[in-house]
């Protein structure tokens, strides 16, 4: 039954709950985190740790992805961003730093972000970047937004891309538009060779309605993250994760016995800061979380200690500021599996995750989406 409030007279609203507002419940059994499994497979792809890169310049590059997937994540390239329009990449970002340390214009380094994001997308330097990561050997992602997913697709493809990703800060499949053809889902997934992830979402229907265009992935959320994005002050809108990940998760269920066994995974992407979010999210039902600011605090992220979003180069409306990340720095094997002298949960992400599950007495994350959860308020 859904817990309504009534919020005026005639007006009711659905009580959802955030990850702070939710806490997991040990089991009566526990057990070696050594036994434990944290290994997820979408389509073909199997990867060690349930991490997918959120899409942005600030922490992948075709370096890191390689990074990522070497040590059992998916980097996911944004196909859109600097490495697709600039050829000396590390001077845009310079010039974002400089930018962000003009303090008496708060507003300039958006504006600098906007104007690189305005030079054209050039076909040989995003082959050249897929290319470093397919060479690799490591799982080739790239991010496409539903408004270029036709036009940029075939080339990506045709680059070595094995897995794409479909996201918009909000994304339907039933997009309505003037004077313009809008993308169909259904035939444009329908006609592709590779697996797709799609997002994102916040809600059961229309985390329904995405399974059923044949997306092998839904993104659940918006990519939150405190101080950095600003889709609910911009368009007044937001997702309370806890809830909008088990809405997610119940429509996985109810597409399964629909189709009579096609499993389509849940990604979370937002409001996770600290271990103990990645442990709520799978909890939840998330096959797998999809990370940004935390990686804003490994040591070779391309960002140089700035953290943004996609949106936040948007030519008109941005919804995430360019902001300082975490202010410390560690590598990238450190920030996923420790050791960590931290006691806040930001350093050994992925470690804390096997020890949540050891704790509650689970050996896998399928199991563990079956842990007990009870709410703070």
């Amino acid at each position: 039954m859904r817990d309504l409030v009534e919020i005026g007279m005639g007006r009711t609203a659905r009580r959802a709950y955030d990850l702070d507002d939710v806490e997991i419940v040990p089991s009566r059994r526990t057990r070696s985190s050594s036994v434990v499994s944290t290994s997820w497979q979408i389509d073909a792809y199997r990867f060690d740790l349930p991490l997918v890169t959120h899409p942005t310049d600030a922490i992948v590059s075709p370096g890191t992805a390689v990074a990522v997937g070497e040590l059992g994540g998916l980097g996911v390239l944004n196909a859109e961003g600097l490495w697709a329009r600039h050829a000396n990449v590390e001077d845009a970002i310079f010039q974002l730093v400089r930018a962000a340390e003009d303090l008496e214009d708060p507003t300039a380094v958006g504006r600098v972000l906007q104007e690189l994001h305005a030079a054209p997308i050039r076909l040989d330097l995003l082959t050249e970047a897929i290319k470093t990561v397919r060479e690799s050997g490591v799982t080739v992602a790239a991010r496409v937004s539903p408004q270029h997913a036709a036009e940029l697709t075939p080339d990506l493809i045709a680059a070595g891309v094995e897995i794409l990703v479909v996201q918009g800060t909000i994304i339907s499949a039933e997009h309505v538009v003037r004077d313009a053809e809008p993308l169909n889902l259904k035939d444009f997934i329908g006609r592709l060779d590779v697996p797709v992830i799609a997002g994102g979402v916040s809600d059961y229907r229309t985390a329904m309605h995405l399974m059923r265009t044949g997306a092998a992935g839904v993104i659940v959320g918006h990519g939150y993250t405190p101080g950095v994005t600003s889709t609910d002050r911009v368009l007044g809108i937001g997702v309370p994760m806890a809830t909008a990940i088990i809405d997610a998760a119940a429509a996985r269920r109810d597409y399964l016995d629909e189709t009579g066994g096609r499993y389509v995974h849940v990604l979370a992407d937002g409001g996770i800061t600290v271990s103990g979010d990645i442990a709520k999210a799978i909890a939840c039902g998330a096959d797998a979380v999809m990370l940004g600011s935390p990686l804003a605090a490994a040591s070779d992220a391309p960002g140089q200690g700035l953290y943004w979003t996609a949106a936040a180069a948007h030519p008109s409306l941005p919804r995430s500021r360019v902001a300082a990340g975490p202010d410390y720095a560690v590598d990238l094997k450190t920030l996923l599996f420790g050791p960590s002298s931290d006691a806040e949960g930001v350093v050994n992400l992925f470690g804390a995750l096997r020890r949540a599950m050891a704790k509650t007495g689970y050996s896998d994350l399928k199991e563990f989406q079956r842990v007990g959860l009870t709410v703070r308020r």
